[in-house]
């Protein structure tokens, strides 16, 4: 189990074992998904959600939504109502990601200033614009024999009916909601941005489930493109960017050539020794149905028609052809010899049985190991070695059945009367048995020198097995690149749209790249993704490693930030997403030492020449602005820490204070400070605090609202509603839509208010502040990543972690684990936080 938690979000990944059923596994998850739910805040956007799928995978589509017309957020709307919602039904499709914008929504952008002027707080705007959305039943009036259901426009769908909005009273004249800050359509969270090959763009990134077929996958969203395109505005262009499909059917087609090529040379190779047609046809046919019929069981079987399947198969190719040619060359000499085809059949097939199913025995016994062996490596390759298998079993069958009823019914004793071709032939094939013979003679009379190479050839092979470079798989050039940014982490969101559009300017330049996506935004400012297509290696000259080589020499030029690349692999294990192919996770005693050691290492590692792009995932220097309350003060003053935080909470964090519900989907009114009252911390010098509409406690949150009488010489009903919290607490809980408490703000204030500002409760002082924490079990950990440069194999960058472990001294309560196979089945669970 891997946890990351930043910002407003939380992934948790669970890796279970290979013979766990992930339906099952899923079932439990959403269990504890549920029991846990009681124990989480009130205040979550959305409740916790479960995906199957392996968060280190690359994505196998992702679609580009663009436009000339429409903004981000109705690209981003269509996206997450329409396409992804229809996406998330394909068979084989895990999770659908849109990424690049927001839902549209109703923005208020506040003015401090205009709040302190009017005495009004940031409650209280956002008690009236909580109660301006009521959307509440209304009944219905039955007439005679007809009934009218009761409607009102109690919903306010676009930023102009917002404007007109009164939130106060001041000397008899209203104060509208326009007089206090700005109202536009924009979108709920304004840091995200996306692009597709320079230009704005919204992208919905598609991974597969564990188990599904890639190609039936990308197959089914391929046929309901046009269902798609037509149910989405005509403004609106979907293009394919990345499709991992490419490169898989490509090799597949080179496999599928291969296995031709083989059999045809099988062919002519039988052909060539056997000089006859009639006696080729006999090994052809037995290849011919061994093949088909491993078709047929591979079917019986739940098997595809992949590499590992077809390189089995090619494989086979010189297997099953091995037994009917042994059952050949006997029945040939016996015809040779005088007898009759018939008798020559069942005489030598007889002889040679036996022998014909010990070499089949044997051959499968071959891969009885592969067949036993657990992990990654046992799941990967136990197609092949079962595929092999059943090809041996059936050839067995037919060269034991069908070959000596076709030589039976085929061939013929030999005539003469052979041309100058098959003499030629028959010259050569003698002078290779001559040699043969020679030098089989020469070994029989040589023993001791024959023992002797066999010795040092067992003890050389040995050696070579001990001294060879180690690594799990061979890397690929599937032509896809991925990239994760990770800028510095005091970074902006404004510089970091930046950055991400240099990078992408940068990788749309090299001749090799075809198309470039990326994104960046959401809980951690700090880090984007970057997903990269390249053209056909016969156009780009150049490998998929070459290629990151030399964009990270040009990449080095942009400042503050960093993009690592690496190539797309078809097998990616791990259940941890980063920023380099492997991974090196360190665990320690306590927190303090562990963040005191990872950079160091970090630091190490980077000068290592065995490594390339080594990172790490720690993410403690974030820049916080720390308020020190002074609780005398604020008690005396009439505030609680709750107000504090509510008013901190209406003011940065693009609060949701109301649900607008339409037709197709819900929206939200999002309430701030204006932009630039949020571009530096010295703006919460500029927020006040009302001391109206205090936090509500004991009972006074639970019981039965007082009535609204006024006795005599008291204030108006509407100011002494304004006075008491408990009463706004409950009235704007009729109209609040939201998943947190409702506003204890009057939502039509009268009367001015105390405006304290937050300087006289409160010191201000710079910090530091972790932009997300990992954990590796119950554990924080941190994670190191690292690529390989060319010509190094894995074995030697391990050898290299440990030696600079070693040599830099690292403590023993520091651990170190590669994060490496067996790959198991994973679910991730995200929750979201406000």
């Amino acid at each position: 189990m891997t946890s990351s938690s930043s910002v407003g979000q939380t992934r948790i990944t669970l890796q279970f074992n290979l013979n766990r059923d992930i339906d099952g596994a899923a079932r439990d998850v959403q269990a504890a998904i549920n029991a846990a739910r009681a124990d989480l805040p009130t205040s979550l956007r959305s409740n916790p959600t479960y995906r199957k799928v392996n968060p280190a995978d690359a994505p196998i589509l992702i679609l580009t939504l663009t436009s000339d017309t429409l903004t981000r957020g109705d690209l981003y709307d269509a996206a997450s109502t329409v396409l992804a919602q229809k996406l998330s039904q394909v068979e084989g499709i895990g999770q659908v990601v849109v990424g690049g914008s927001s839902l549209p929504a109703v923005r208020v952008d506040l003015t401090p200033q205009a709040l302190y002027k009017y005495g009004i707080g940031l409650e209280d705007v956002r008690a009236a614009l909580s109660n301006a959305n009521a959307h509440s039943p209304k009944g219905g009036i039955d007439v005679g024999d007809q009934r009218y259901q009761v409607y009102a426009n109690d919903q306010a769908n676009k930023a102009n009916d917002y404007r007109s909005l009164i939130v106060a009273y001041r000397n008899g004249a209203p104060v509208h909601l326009s007089d206090v800050g700005e109202v536009a359509d924009g979108v709920e969270n304004l840091r995200n941005a996306g692009l597709a090959d320079g230009k704005p763009a919204v992208l919905v990134i598609l991974y597969r489930q564990p188990n599904a077929n890639i190609i039936s996958t990308v197959d089914l969203v391929k046929a309901l493109m046009p269902q798609l395109k037509a149910s989405v505005s005509p403004a609106i262009d979907i293009g394919l960017a990345v499709d991992r499909s490419t490169t898989i059917r490509t090799s597949l087609r080179d496999v599928e050539r291969t296995l031709i090529l083989a059999v045809l040379l099988v062919v002519f190779v039988v052909f060539a020794f056997l000089r006859s047609a009639r006696a080729t046809f006999i090994p052809v046919v037995a290849v011919s149905v061994s093949l088909v019929a491993t078709f047929g069981a591979m079917y019986l079987f739940g098997y595809s028609l992949d590499n590992l399947s077809l390189m089995a198969l090619t494989v086979a190719t010189g297997f099953v052809v091995d037994d009917a040619i042994v059952v050949l060359e006997n029945v040939t000499r016996y015809i040779e010899e005088g007898m009759s085809p018939l008798e020559a059949a069942l005489k030598g097939a007889n002889e040679v049985g036996f022998t014909v199913l010990s070499m089949s025995i044997s051959l499968i016994a071959v891969f009885i190991p592969i067949l036993m062996m657990s992990g990654i490596i046992g799941r990967l390759f136990r197609e092949f070695a079962v595929t092999i298998s059943i090809s041996i079993v059936i050839s067995l069958a037919v060269s034991l059945a069908t070959t000596p009823m076709m030589c039976a019914v085929l061939l013929r004793p030999d005539t003469g009367g052979h041309g100058r071709l098959y003499q030629f032939s028959e010259r050569f094939f003698d002078a290779m048995l001559g040699f043969y013979r020679r030098t089989l003679t020469g070994a029989l009379e040589h023993p001791l020198s024959i023992v002797l190479i066999f010795f040092v050839t067992i003890g050389l092979t040995g050696y070579l097995y001990v001294v060879i470079p180690k690594g799990f798989f061979p890397q690929q050039d599937t032509g896809r690149l991925v990239g994760s940014i990770q800028a510095d982490q005091s970074v902006s969101f404004q510089l970091m749209q930046q950055k991400l559009a240099q990078f992408v300017g940068i990788i749309k330049r090299d001749p090799a790249v075809e198309t470039v996506v990326g994104f960046t935004g959401g809980g951690q400012t700090n880090s984007g993704f970057v997903f990269v297509s390249l053209r056909p290696l016969d156009q780009r000259k150049l490998g998929a490693d070459g290629v990151i080589a030399r964009l990270r020499r040009e990449m080095a030029v942009v400042p503050g930030a960093s993009l690592f690349l690496q190539a797309v692999q078809d097998i990616r294990v791990g259940g941890r997403a980063s920023n380099a192919q492997y991974q090196y996770t360190l665990q320690g005693s306590t927190l303090e030492e562990l963040n005191d050691w990872t950079p160091k290492i970090a630091a190490a590692l980077q000068r290592d020449p065995n490594l390339a792009d080594v990172n790490s995932d720690q993410q403690n220097k974030g820049l916080e602005s720390d308020l020190v309350i002074d609780r005398d003060a604020a008690a005396r003053l009439g505030i609680t820490v709750s107000q504090i935080d509510n008013t901190l909470y209406d003011a940065f964090g693009q609060r949701q204070v109301s649900t607008i519900y339409v037709a197709r989907n819900q929206y939200h009114v999002i309430m701030e400070v204006a932009p630039r009252y949020w571009q530096s911390p010295e703006t919460l010098k500029d927020v006040y605090i009302s001391t109206s509409g205090a936090s509500v406690g004991g009972s006074q949150s639970t019981n039965a609202v007082a009535g609204t009488v006024v006795a005599a010489g008291t204030s108006s009903a509407a100011s002494s509603a304004n006075a008491q919290a408990a009463r706004n607490q409950a009235t704007n809980s009729i109209g609040s839509t939201g998943k947190g408490a409702a506003s204890t703000g009057s939502a039509v204030s009268t009367n001015s208010e105390t405006m304290i500002p937050l300087s006289a409760v409160a010191a201000f002082r710079q910090g530091a502040t972790p932009l997300a924490v990992n954990h590796q079990g119950l554990l924080v950990a941190n994670t190191i990543s690292f690529n390989l440069p060319p010509n190094v194999s894995l074995s030697t960058a391990v050898a290299s972690i440990e030696a600079t472990m070693n040599r830099i001294g690292v403590p023993a309560t520091i651990r170190g684990t590669f994060q490496a196979p067996p790959r198991r089945s994973r679910i991730r669970s995200t929750t979201n936080r406000s």
